[in-house]
């Protein structure tokens, strides 16, 4: 079996709202208070929602294509959450955090050649 592009693009896309899915539940966990009325709360349900839909584009994304080639696209999720983290949470990135990043798209690339 071979893996469609489109396939590819929509793993991607998932990793990407998946990342979405875990900033909304960062900022949910600053008000959370583990009772039921913290489920009702707007960066909760963003979050829920988020990762619920990335699920589905995932699901979709596995159906034209090789699990051995299309889960490991998932690590992109990674990239995006630093990113992201940067830029809405203000977090700091060091040099670790960084070569990591950059150790996860060459394992993605790797994997990619041997489709």
């Amino acid at each position: 079996m071979t893996t469609a592009s489109w396939s590819i693009v929509l793993v991607l896309i998932a990793a990407f709202l998946g990342a979405f899915g875990a900033i909304f539940l960062k900022w949910a966990s600053k008000d959370m208070h583990w009772n039921f009325k913290s489920l009702f709360n707007k960066n909760f349900i963003f979050g829920v929602f988020f990762y619920g839909i990335s699920t589905v584009i995932f699901i979709i994304g596995l159906s034209a294509g090789e699990l051995s080639v299309l889960y490991p696209l998932v690590a992109t999720v990674y990239i995006w959450v630093a990113l992201f983290s940067i830029l809405l949470l203000k977090e700091k990135m060091n040099i670790y955090k960084w070569t990591s990043i950059i150790f996860i798209i060459i394992g993605i690339f790797f994997i990619g050649l041997g489709s």
